[in-house]
């Protein structure tokens, strides 16, 4: 069974939250730059086990030291709280970059 889809009410009020991510349609993405590449690799390796416990996976694009994450939860059709709450983790892992 797929998740609800947010409201436009409650994505406006969930990107509040995350002011580094932006919203494009059906998708939510933010874009990291870390201190080096290793440091962004071990940063794609902290969302990828934090995406496998959720069982939500979210697209990567690595660029050197830049990270680029985009999240949509394709089986519903857009932005769920699974994106929302990726995001937030996603954020908490970057923050500890320094």
């Amino acid at each position: 069974m797929s998740a609800p889809l947010l409201t436009e009410t409650e994505l406006a009020e969930a990107l509040t939250e995350l002011p580094d991510w932006t919203r494009d349609g059906d998708v939510l993405t933010r874009t990291v730059q870390a201190p080096s590449f290793l440091a962004g690799i071990e940063l794609v390796r902290q969302v990828a086990e934090a995406a496998e416990a959720a069982n939500h996976h979210p697209d990567i694009d690595i660029r050197w030291r830049k990270v680029r994450f985009a999240l949509s939860t394709h089986d519903s059709g857009g932005l769920t709280a699974l994106d929302v709450e990726l995001a937030r983790k996603i954020d908490q892992f970057a923050a500890q970059l320094g």
